[in-house]
């Protein structure tokens, strides 16, 4: 640790030389500026340096080497470990970068390093283009990114990474380096999965495709169908084209005008079925779970920007979540997954996840450290809650859905869906092999680990 007297004057610097604004702890608007999504985490940066541009972003974590401080960074805030964030270090916010610039010739997004999904979705909206982003229009689309990926459009598009054309990284030693499948190929190659490990993506270039219509059923069932609901939706994916996704999600009936009050308050087993394409072929896929008794519907067209803001958890809550992906989904697995509802915190946001795979993400490219690709199906418990008395049971809960999902996993699992559960974790989620050439190529670009608030890579 730098002393006082350096510490001071190079902050009054960065004050001086920043075109965003910086905030050290007694500054108004601090408080604000450290809060993450999940409510559970309370941790007090010595200064929030909030860039304006690339430039602004060099001279944060040169500021940061020159005094020996611990580097964050923070795209969208939506990592469920609070990652964005540390005790007494730096935080290089990136939520002033958000903006997106669309070449629909090229049919390729450039998208600034803090831009959520609902950034990315409004700008590609009116060209008819899209691609696969996350399942919430807060995810900042840098970490969901270069951690794999995954949200409505996999199926049909691929995971985010198979679709990333281009980084712009300024990596731990303050250098602005270019990664591309022709430029520093190898490190553009880690970014396909290893996450914030090797430098601030201050931008990334991604692929886009035609998505003129986009459609979906949601429809709620009573907790005793659920089992013949998942089973159905099971077989839909499994006979379905591609451009069927969504999930079966159990939750709290929440107080909306489509659901009705008896369900309000009250455990429901809803299936969403979206479709990358329009209502009638939409309701063709669709027919085997509309033909089933159910207490509530939303079918038809909807723009897939509305899609991604429609299931949105409000800021504030306390969140733990984690996963596991499965080889196969038999029916004994769904009758423990169902029967395990039975015990889900209600009333609370929590929902029990049952996402399909396949298709395109199956069918994508081998060689990057994505190894849940193969797996059918991801159960994903995602715990959601108010009031902190409530943490022992949630964390409890969502830990009994692991263990019970564990007979059929395959043991792989996408990083950006689990909070700090471990280095066998971080390896499982990369890759045996796959985790020893990023540990060489992390003693490369961050031999001294500096970015190390992550799902970490240690350098070789």
């Amino acid at each position: 640790m730098a002393p006082l007297w350096k510490a001071g004057a190079a902050l009054a610097a960065l004050r001086e030389e920043l075109s965003g604004d910086v905030f050290a702890p007694q500054d108004p608007g601090y408080d604000e500026a450290r809060a993450v999504f999940n409510a559970m985490i309370d941790r007090r940066p010595a200064v929030i340096a909030q860039c304006a541009d690339a430039d602004d972003v060099v001279r944060t974590v040169r500021f940061a080497r020159e005094l020996d401080l611990n580097v964050a960074v923070r795209g969208g805030g939506h990592s469920v470990a609070g990652m964005a964030v540390n005790d007494g270090g730096v935080v290089v916010d990136l939520r002033r970068m958000h903006a997106v610039t669309v070449d629909p010739a090229a049919r390729a997004a450039r998208v600034a390093g803090g831009a959520t999904m609902s950034h990315l979705d409004r700008a590609t909206e009116p060209y008819g283009l899209a691609t696969t982003g996350g399942r919430a229009s807060t995810t900042g689309v840098g970490g969901f990114v270069l951690g794999g990926g995954t949200g409505w459009l996999d199926r049909c598009f691929g995971l985010a990474v198979d679709n990333l054309l281009g980084v712009e990284l300024v990596t731990a030693d303050g250098s602005r380096v270019h990664a591309s499948a022709d430029e520093n190929p190898e490190l553009f190659w880690a970014l396909h999965g290893g996450g914030g490990n090797f430098g601030v993506a201050t931008a990334l270039t991604l692929r886009l495709h035609e998505l003129p219509e986009f459609s979906l059923a949601l429809l709620l069932y009573l907790p005793e169908h659920g089992p013949e609901a998942v089973r159905t939706y099971r077989e839909v994916i499994a006979n379905g084209p591609d451009e069927a996704a969504g999930g079966v999600i159990y939750l709290t009936g929440p107080p909306e005008e489509f659901v009705p009050e008896h369900l309000v308050g009250r455990l429901v087993c809803g299936v969403l079925l979206t479709y990358a394409g329009g209502e009638d072929d939409m309701r063709k896929v669709a027919q085997p779970l509309l033909a089933l008794p159910h207490e509530a519907e939303i079918v038809g067209p909807m723009p897939y920007a509305d899609l991604q803001c429609m299931i949105d958890d409000p800021p504030g809550m306390r969140n733990y979540w984690s996963a596991e992906y499965l080889a196969q989904a038999p029916d004994d697995f769904v009758d423990v997954f169902c029967a395990r509802a039975g015990s889900m915190p209600v009333p609370t946001g929590t929902q029990h996840v049952l996402f399909p795979q396949g298709g395109a993400i199956a069918a994508g490219p081998r060689e990057y450290p994505v190894p849940y690709r193969d797996a059918p199906w991801a159960v994903h418990p995602f715990g959601v809650w108010e009031d902190p008395a409530d943490d022992e049971r949630c964390v409890r809960w969502v830990r009994d859905v692991r263990a019970d999902a564990r007979p059929w996993s395959t043991g792989a699992v996408y990083l950006n869906f689990i909070g700090d559960e471990g280095d066998d974790r971080v390896t499982a989620g990369l890759g045996t092999d796959n985790t020893r050439r990023l540990a060489e190529l992390k003693r490369r670009y961050d031999p001294d680990n500096v970015f190390r608030f992550n799902h970490n890579i240690t350098p070789a």
